[in-house]
This record gives structure tokens, C-alpha cells and sequence, in this order.
């Protein structure tokens, strides 16, 4: 056993191997289950209660209300999506599913919780059930359900794509111009004028793209912090 662990070692010092997520999810499914067969010995097509998952998450550390919440967001599918314009993200959305009512009370602390998480003071509206906090393109919508009450927040990164598009339009015609100003023998200030358009054009699509990634993944822990503090339904 310790030559084999030795072999490992020296192995893995060698080559600093670098594992995906693939591989990581099977390295440790594979310790798991040689640590302690009896959290593998389940049927595969009976599955794992929400009790048995809070008992292993409670052996390494979990609290049973963090996996409760997690089994929740599964079961409701609300985890942050991110919407794309050419492969970059533009629009973050988050679904939180309750399975109450929220009172008056707790939507206006949710409502301060907001304002503090984005850093917004925004606008609040209601109509019937329905609950609204608006900045801009950032939005959380209270809406009732059959079970209680879903939590919508979404926000659109709309200047992006506005900048992304002008720039795809400002480098096409550059394109435009250098076509026909080879058709018609033309050269210098048309040439020149192509350049012009083409720069400014491709100025403007990245300035629309630099920002987008970190401001996704900002609204992204955002939205994340206000679904952790509202706790488990």
C-alpha cells in the first residue's frame, strides 16, 4: 500500500497532472466509494431521499438547510441562466420557487435586501398579489403561484448588445465601401474612409463585449445572495 501511494505521489509530482470536472466528479465518486461503500449501496432507480442527503451532507459539513435549499432549486429548476448574443452573456436571469405567500412585512425587508445587493434604489409597484421592484433593466417580480409565491430576477445588459450590434454594422459597411471603391478604381480617401469606419466599428463591438463577462458573473453572485437569504421555503 505505501509503495503505491508513493508510486501515485511521484507520478502525479512528475507530470502535474490537471484534471476537468469530469474527471473530478469520478476521482471523487471513486474515494467515496472506497471510503464508505454504504453511501453507493443504494439502487440506482431508487435514489436518495432529501433526509438522506442532508445525513452525507451533514458528515462532511454541510448544514441540513443548505442542502434542503439546494434539492429545492433543483426540484424547481431555478438555477441562474444566462442568456447569449454571439456567445456572450446579455441578459441573467434566477428563479426562486416559495412554497408560501410572502407577507407584506417580508417583502418589504425583501425589498431592502435588493436595494443593498445591487446597490439600487429602484422603484416598487404592486397590483393585486403581484409585486414589483424595478432599476432599469434590473427587475424582481413577486408572482403567485398554486403553491405560494415564485421570485423572478432578471436584468438585461441592453447598451451591450446596442454597441455590439453598431459596431457589426460599422465594420459591414467599411466592407461596403472597400467593395465598391475596388469596383470603381477608386482608391485614397475611399480606402482611408473604409479604414475610418471599420476602426471605429470594431472600437465600439469590443467596448460592448469587455464588460459583459464580469458583469454576468456580478449579477449572477447577486441573485445568488438574495435567493441564500431568503432562506429555505
Amino acid at each position: 500500500m505505501a509503495s503505491d501511494l508513493h508510486r501515485i505521489h511521484n507520478a502525479g509530482t512528475m507530470t502535474n497532472r490537471r484534471y476537468s470536472d469530469e474527471e473530478v466528479a469520478t476521482i471523487f465518486a471513486k474515494a467515496i466509494e472506497a471510503e464508505d461503500p454504504v453511501l453507493v449501496q443504494t439502487p440506482r432507480n431508487e435514489g436518495l431521499s432529501l433526509t438522506d442527503l442532508q445525513n452525507i451532507g451533514r458528515d462532511v459539513g454541510l448544514t441540513p438547510e443548505a442542502v434542503a435549499r439546494a434539492a429545492l432549486s433543483v426540484d424547481a429548476g431555478d438555477a441562474a441562466s444566462s442568456s447569449t448574443f454571439l456567445g456572450f452573456p446579455i441578459a441573467v436571469e434566477r428563479t426562486v420557487m416559495l412554497n408560501r405567500r410572502l407577507t407584506e412585512d417580508e417583502w418589504e425587508l425583501l425589498v431592502v435586501k435588493l436595494r443593498d445587493a445591487f446597490d439600487a434604489k429602484g422603484r416598487v409597484s404592486a397590483s393585486g398579489s403581484f409585486r414589483q421592484w424595478t432599476n432599469g433593466n434590473l427587475q424582481a417580480l413577486l408572482e403567485p403561484t398554486v403553491a405560494g409565491h415564485r421570485l423572478r430576477l432578471r436584468t438585461f445588459k441592453a447598451s451591450a448588445q446596442v454597441g455590439m450590434r453598431m459596431g457589426m454594422l460599422l465594420m459591414a459597411m467599411s466592407g461596403v465601401v472597400v467593395i465598391s471603391s475596388a469596383v470603381a478604381g477608386q482608391s485614397g480617401g475611399s480606402w482611408s474612409g473604409a479604414a475610418f469606419l471599420f476602426t471605429v466599428g470594431a472600437g465600439m463591438f469590443v467596448s460592448g463585449v469587455l464588460p459583459l463577462r464580469n458583469w454576468a458573473r456580478t449579477r449572477r453572485q447577486q441573485m445568488e445572495r438574495i435567493a441564500d437569504e431568503l432562506g429555505p421555503a
